[in-house]
């Protein structure tokens, strides 16, 4: 069953991050650079927090940042994250039951010994099993 495929077989490798130094107004062009919803904030591969282009863009429009904020200030220091070993359906409950600022948890970063490895989102996880 396609469900207990493992997260590690369909995540996604390479992924697009920023560190906790980097300005917020920054942060938010990468993010709609490269048209991502999410930027795990890493130093040395190690996952420290993640923003989303949902709560930047709604905080960057509503004058909520001060000229030079930086991604450690706003980033969610407790982000919810699967191993690569877990099964897709593992993640499909983690995102189910877990609500994030802006909302539902649509991409989980793939974390192994502390280290980011990978993301997986609920496109990859339909994409996958329909």
């Amino acid at each position: 069953m396609m469900l207990n495929k493992k997260v590690k077989e369909i995540m996604t490798t390479g992924v697009i991050t920023t560190t906790p130094d980097i300005d917020v107004v920054y942060a938010f062009e990468k993010l709609m650079e490269h048209k991502i919803s999410s930027l795990p904030v890493v130093e040395n591969d190690e996952l420290l927090g993640i923003i989303t282009a949902t709560d930047v863009g709604h905080n960057l429009i509503l004058d909520k940042y001060e000229l030079g904020t930086i991604v450690e200030e706003i980033m969610v220091k407790s982000v919810v994250t699967i191993s690569p070993e877990d099964t897709l359906e593992t993640a499909i409950d983690i995102m189910k039951n877990s609500v994030s600022s802006s909302g539902i948890l649509n991409q989980l970063p793939v974390v192994e010994n502390g280290k980011l490895v990978g993301i997986i989102s609920d496109g990859d996880i339909i994409q996958e099993i329909f």
